[in-house]
């Protein structure tokens, strides 16, 4: 047995009982992290916008595990689409306990070419479907709820050009979380931003043309892995992290040191 093999088996059951939103869970980090969720005991709902045989083939890998899973379509660009997974989570699933704020829209580009459109819909994404997510949770969650949310290794460090639109909208999650904190740790819920660096995902493969060059800023000189950043958020929804809130967790492999 492999010491992640163990790692897995020894955190199983931590979160039974519990229920689990994941946007943007049909693909990458969204994916591994509904599957190791429901590996720790938790029922997930995952949301897609338009890959809904990925997503659900990714409910059945869990249900083929003896798990339970929820499939809900969500364009998280639309001011009520937040809300309303929430609110099908909860109906599905029988409440929410941990909301997982994956979703992002990835662009990058020179400023001066940076339309409004795009503009628009990084923020609706990455920022405003975030709050509002968090905001129709916190109405369900009850003490030892989790609200942990997706951000980016630029909130570190922006290593060049054509960047500013997502270093912005990644970089409103650290002030979000932070407020999170304050407003809901009296209720004993808590906050937490995961930050990762280069992750071998269809969306920043190991082996694209800015590859090399995104190895080079890490101090170990490779890509993570999309369960390098599910492992971190099933620490932080567990027991491990009753104490951990309003701060940012990076899982770069250096890229910020």
């Amino acid at each position: 047995m492999t010491s992640t093999s163990a790692t897995e088996e020894a955190s199983m059951n931590e979160l039974a009982g519990k229920v689990a939103l994941v946007t943007g869970g049909s693909r990458g980090i969204g994916a591994a992290t509904a599957r190791r969720l429901a590996r720790a005991g938790a029922a997930v709902a995952l949301t897609y916008v338009r890959a809904e045989d990925q997503a659900r083939e990714v409910a059945r890998q869990i249900e083929a595990e003896g798990g339970a899973a929820a499939v809900v379509q969500a364009d998280l660009a639309h001011p009520q689409a937040a809300a309303e997974a929430v609110e099908r989570t909860v109906r599905e699933l029988g409440g929410i306990d941990v909301l997982v704020n994956n979703a992002g829209f990835l662009t990058h580009g020179p400023l001066t070419e940076v339309s409004t459109a795009e503009l628009d819909r990084v923020l609706a994404v990455d920022v405003r479907s975030v709050f509002l997510a968090a905001q129709a949770a916190a109405r369900h969650m009850g003490a030892g709820g989790r609200i942990i949310s997706i951000g980016s290794c630029f909130n570190g460090r922006v290593p060049g050009s054509n960047f500013v639109l997502q270093a912005m909208a990644k970089s409103a999650l650290v002030g979000l979380t932070k407020g999170l904190a304050r407003e809901l740790g009296p209720r004993g819920i808590t906050t937490a931003l995961v930050d990762p660096g280069p992750i071998d995902t269809d969306m920043n493969p190991a082996d694209g043309e800015s590859a090399a060059f995104q190895r080079s800023l890490t101090a170990l000189g490779r890509y993570g892995q999309a369960e390098d950043i599910a492992a971190a958020v099933a620490y932080l929804a567990g027991p491990g992290g009753r104490y951990i809130t309003g701060t940012t967790l990076a899982v770069d492999g250096g890229y910020t040191t």
